[in-house]
């Protein structure tokens, strides 16, 4: 049995870190030192971090961490301040060493490294290398979705004439899938039976310490979107004043709105008399009938406000899942290629695009659940010490990989963040 988990495990192993350099494959050599604003990481420090998460925290716990090592803690820790001093966020993008190939070449060392700790480490150690392993492997999947939303924003802030899409044309639609309507399933309610329920982890698969504990919760009946909102009802809100309208938005809102000149999506540009849209597929006519995506918590309140609706909270949401059957092979993720929203079903009823397209802000703030403890050791301050002025987000988006979500998933961000894939579900 040990020897079958050390091969499960190391193959997880080779294929999720091959993946992560397969991403990178389109990159042109000088884009892999952009940093295109602060809250954007050159892709070098990403593979450098991700390989630096697994030396610092694996291999050191476990004696295969030694000198050769030892010069790239200052350049690839993230806010690990346990693990002493570390190159400011803003500044990656800012440093010419270590060099992209130092990277590769540490990035490789490592992978060697794990691989023989994987395969000859003492069974009676096993356990505790299995969990930081598949932290570490679940931390470069966040890394994977951060990576292209990055490389998404580096290329558009490229000047008009290097703009590069990352991708082609979306694949044909695999065969066996069902075929989605040009028209959007009109927006409708589901009602939701409320009461004591249960919310967080459940089940003997990984969880982020912010999934846990499970715990009971009470939630007031409620109604749930079928779908998340499309472009074509963002365009109405638009048209009807709704980034102009001061009384829609919270004051931090308004504020930010003013002071960014926000009036539409992020990578939205007119062009002429119609929208146009940046994406990892180049720019693009908005689809009308796609989610919105790139948009702000303080946008979607607003939108949701201008709705006549509200924001759902993070526990109506992840209650609704639950009941409904949260399923991430249906939804539209990473690995199906299209790097981009897709409409919703018009033919099925029920609550849809629960997994992927968008993140979908909740009306929540990032709060530790009841009875919480973080990780031990270092990996304490990987959640717990972010649980302040952020908004949780529920459901996942296509940068991310199906084997990464599921219905407890608590994703975090501050609430005027634009560049993810964000999106919204309207609750009442």
């Amino acid at each position: 049995m040990l020897d079958l988990a050390r091969e499960r495990l190391a193959a997880d192993f080779r294929r999720i870190r091959a993946k992560s350099l397969a991403l990178c494959a389109p990159l042109r050599p000088q884009e892999w030192r952009v940093q295109s604003m602060p809250d954007v990481s050159p892709p070098w420090w990403n593979m450098g971090h991700t390989s630096w998460f697994f030396a610092r925290n694996v291999l050191h716990e476990f004696g295969g961490y030694d000198d050769e090592f030892a010069h790239f803690e200052y350049a690839l820790n993230s806010y690990y301040e346990g693990l002493g001093p570390h190159l400011p966020r803003t500044q990656r993008g800012n440093v010419a060493r270590p060099s992209t190939e130092e990277v590769l070449t540490y990035r490789s060392r490592v992978d060697e490294r794990m691989l023989m700790l994987l395969a000859n480490a003492d069974p009676s150690a096993w356990h505790r290398l299995a969990e930081l392993t598949t932290i570490g492997l679940q931390h470069e999947q966040q890394h994977q979705e951060l990576l292209l939303t990055e490389i998404l924003h580096n290329r558009y802030c490229d000047v008009a004439e290097s703009q590069l899409a990352y991708g082609d044309a979306p694949p044909l639609r695999p065969s066996g899938t069902p075929s989605r309507s040009a028209a959007t399933p009109a927006l409708s309610f589901v009602s939701i039976s409320g009461g004591v329920v249960e919310i967080g982890h459940q089940g003997d698969g990984f969880a982020w310490d912010n999934e846990l504990p499970r715990h009971r919760a009470f939630v007031a009946d409620f109604a749930l979107a079928n779908r998340l909102v499309t472009c074509g009802e963002w365009l109405m809100f638009m048209a009807d004043g709704g980034y102009r309208s001061a009384l829609l938005w919270l004051s931090n809102g308004w504020s930010a709105t003013l002071e960014n000149a926000w009036q539409a999506p992020h990578y939205w540009e007119l062009r002429g008399d119609a929208w146009q849209q940046w994406t990892l597929r180049g720019w693009r006519p908005v689809e009308p009938h796609a989610p919105v995506c790139h948009v702000s918590f303080y946008e979607a309140d607003a939108f949701a406000r201008w709705s006549g609706a509200r924001l759902p909270t993070e526990r109506e949401w992840e209650h609704a899942a639950q009941v409904a059957g949260f399923d991430a092979q249906a939804g539209n993720l990473i690995d199906d290629g299209r790097m981009l929203t897709r409409p919703a079903q018009h033919d099925v009823a029920g609550l849809q695009q629960l997994a992927g397209d968008v993140w979908e802000w909740t009306s929540s703030h990032y709060e530790p659940y009841p009875g919480y403890r973080p990780f031990d050791g270092a990996l304490m301050e990987y959640n717990g010490k972010f649980m302040d002025n952020q908004r949780v987000l529920r459901g996942g988006s296509f940068a991310t990989p199906r084997e990464h979500i599921r219905a407890s998933y608590r994703n975090f961000w501050p609430a005027d963040t634009r560049f993810q894939c964000t999106g919204l579900r309207l609750a009442r």
